[in-house]
């Protein structure tokens, strides 16, 4: 269960506290969320699969990611 915690330890942070481009006080994890519903036109279904792989990546991995496609 401890692992469980650590792995998505970053995604309970706030965007600002990970990114020094971002001043939200927003989880990374419902950043995420919001950018997939946005994309898929509000799918939760679909959301929530596009969700599942971000439970499992690296840190270095989302932070790539939320990087590349929430940055503005």
């Amino acid at each position: 269960m401890a692992d469980e915690i650590i792995k998505t330890a970053l995604l309970d942070r706030h965007m600002k506290e990970v990114f020094d481009w971002s001043d939200s006080n927003m989880p990374v994890r419902d950043a995420l969320w919001d950018y997939f519903m946005e994309k898929n036109g509000r799918d939760t279904m679909k959301t929530e699969e596009d969700m599942l792989p971000f439970l499992k990546d690296s840190d270095d991995k989302i932070e790539a990611f939320v990087n590349e496609n929430l940055k503005k």
